[in-house]
């Protein structure tokens, strides 16, 4: 097959422009052994990644809420020795975040572990200035504190203009001990604010926020931990940004301001990968991921990458009976779209959205954006799906609200996504991102077995990742009424009903048990969309891709 004749669709997906399709002959070895929920290499798109398609025998476990991780990450880390290998990307890092009960804060953990002799390696997104309320200053601190005893933590600025660098990970390799090779990846920052529990008491050391989450915000989160070969995955992943030759700052604008910016290290060669941890568990991991169209452009994507996007299309495709979605943006009409064509295609189908109650910051009432935004979207997939859409948010006991920041997809308790991009333009188009899809293995023996219908059984992880988070959000002690599909949505709205019905009735008598609240928002008057409209199309939402994937529809 000629490289101009590759087909523009495959299996349902769009494909880019041919020069940015695999060779001919790595697409046909794909494509006799496809998988039905993960992209094949031709559908990746990007045939310039040095990235497995997939990888099997996988143990991969989930991580809800900052507190469970900072413990888990701060006792590996700990761990390490001389000659081991830490590698981090992060979008924000707050110095003095604590991590471990005795007080370590994430800076003395790495710091700590440098001395020891492990090789440390970062790429903090060098972010945009305070006053926007990002974190400029937290993660520069944080690299000279790690540097000044022999890290390489660098400041990354290689990104569209508007763009930011919002991967979250850690690898952990220890040549003669790969038996504790591991990596942390998700939707969890360690900074302020993140180090909450199910308890939802918040965290000590938080950020300004919305004064509608209090002076302490509840904050839900989630992230995962995994052993196996898909740590070498994660760990090609940071090599391929490591080695990128572009300059690390991207504003010739603030061109002197960076250059007197410390630390300002130049990375050195990272030592030779190890071999692939050997199969330790059951389940299959694929690594999706967003990177923009740059100039010049990254050497590992040339066009960009666009996997988040193709990978949420391939998965919601076999959708039949329940997609549940937790989000802290759900405000992109072409996302949102995506789940409505799911709604039109499988009448049984439900879609279960839990969403923040507010957005993290102030609305300004004359310039919405977010709420212009966030009402589109939520019009798009209750259009597609009328009572089939259940959208909900998060309070605890005292009615206060939390904030949701995880990212998370369970499609038919059968595939699951725990990752950094959020259901939104920007996610799926310009920021970079990287998101694990899970397809366990091991097969759930409660009934209903095969719960889409289509063969593939209900999977231990996606169906316990959505028990656990079912049981936080409606207080209940086990899984009874929430195993299958139909019956756990019954459970949830007679929650949803029953508290929104105290509320309504003056909160007389006990609180109704459950966390969960139907999500109402003020629609803007046209006035005030059409003031939103351009600030959110140019600079809060924007798109990433290539001018002729924009003007086709591409992905």
């Amino acid at each position: 097959m000629p490289t101009d004749r590759l087909p523009r669709r495959w299996q349902g997906v769009r494909l880019t422009a041919p020069d940015d399709a695999p060779s001919p002959a790595s697409a046909l070895a794909d494509s006799e052994q496809p998988h039905p929920w993960f992209l094949t290499a031709l559908q990746r798109g990007n045939r310039h990644t040095r990235l497995r398609t997939w990888s099997e025998g996988n143990d991969v476990r989930p991580l809800v809420h900052g507190r469970p991780y900072f413990r888990a990450l701060a006792a590996a880390v700990e761990e390490m020795r001389s000659g081991d290998l830490l590698l981090y990307a992060g979008w924000r890092v707050d110095p003095d975040e604590i991590v471990a009960d005795d007080g370590t804060t994430i800076s003395r953990l790495v710091a700590r572990a440098a001395r020891r002799g492990v090789d440390v390696r970062g790429l903090i997104w060098r972010s945009q200035m305070d006053r926007l309320r990002f974190a400029r200053r937290q993660n520069r601190r944080f690299a000279e504190l790690v540097n000044a005893v022999g890290g390489q933590i660098l400041l990354d600025q290689r990104v569209r203009p508007f763009g930011s660098h919002h991967q979250k990970f850690f690898v952990l390799r220890h040549p003669g001990r790969p038996e504790l090779d591991r990596v942390f990846l998700g939707g969890i920052d360690v900074a302020h604010s993140r180090g909450d529990d199910a308890s939802h008491h918040g965290d000590a050391q938080h950020v300004p926020f919305n004064r509608w989450y209090g002076g302490k915000p509840s904050w839900h989160d989630v992230q995962i931990t995994a052993q196996g070969p898909a740590v070498r995955d994660v760990e090609e992943c940071f090599r391929e940004r490591w080695e990128d030759p572009a300059s690390l700052s991207r504003r010739p604008g603030h061109l002197v301001r960076h250059l007197l910016d410390r630390p300002r290290v130049r990375p050195t060669p990272l030592p030779e990968p190890l071999p692939a941890p050997e199969p330790r568990g059951t389940a299959a991991v694929q690594l999706l991921r967003t990177y923009p169209q740059r100039r010049p452009g990254y050497p590992f994507a040339p066009q960009g990458e666009r996997s988040v996007a193709r990978g949420y299309a391939k998965a919601l495709r076999r959708a039949r009976r329940l997609v549940y979605l937790e989000d802290q943006y759900m405000w992109s009409t072409d996302v949102a779209e995506v789940f409505a064509e799911a709604l039109r295609r499988q009448p049984r189908l439900q879609l279960v959205v839990v969403v923040p109650r507010f957005p993290d910051h102030e609305v300004d009432a004359p310039f919405p954006v977010a709420l212009h935004a966030h009402t589109q979207a939520l019009d798009v997939v209750r259009a597609a799906g009328g009572d089939r859409v259940h959208i909900l948010d998060v309070e605890i006991d005292t009615g206060r609200p939390v904030y949701v920041h995880s990212k998370v997809c369970v499609v038919d308790d059968v595939w699951a996504s725990v990752g950094s991009d959020n259901f939104n333009r920007r996610s799926w188009t310009h920021d970079s991102e990287l998101t694990a899809a899970v397809v366990d293995g091991a097969q759930d023996p409660r009934e209903p077995r095969d719960p889409g219908g289509l063969g593939d059984g209900a999977r231990v992880f996606a169906r316990g990742l959505r028990l656990e988070l079912w049981r936080e959000h409606l207080d209940l002690p086990d899984d009874t009424g929430l195993v299958d599909p139909d019956e756990a949505v019954q459970t949830l709205l007679s929650s949803v009903t029953a508290l929104d019905a105290w509320y309504a009735g003056g909160c007389e008598g006990p609180r109704p048990r459950g966390r969960l609240r139907t999500h109402i928002m003020t629609t803007p008057t046209a006035r005030q969309r059409r003031t939103a409209f351009l600030a959110y199309r140019a600079f809060v939402d924007p798109d990433g891709r290539p001018p002729q994937m924009k003007v086709r529809g591409h992905h």
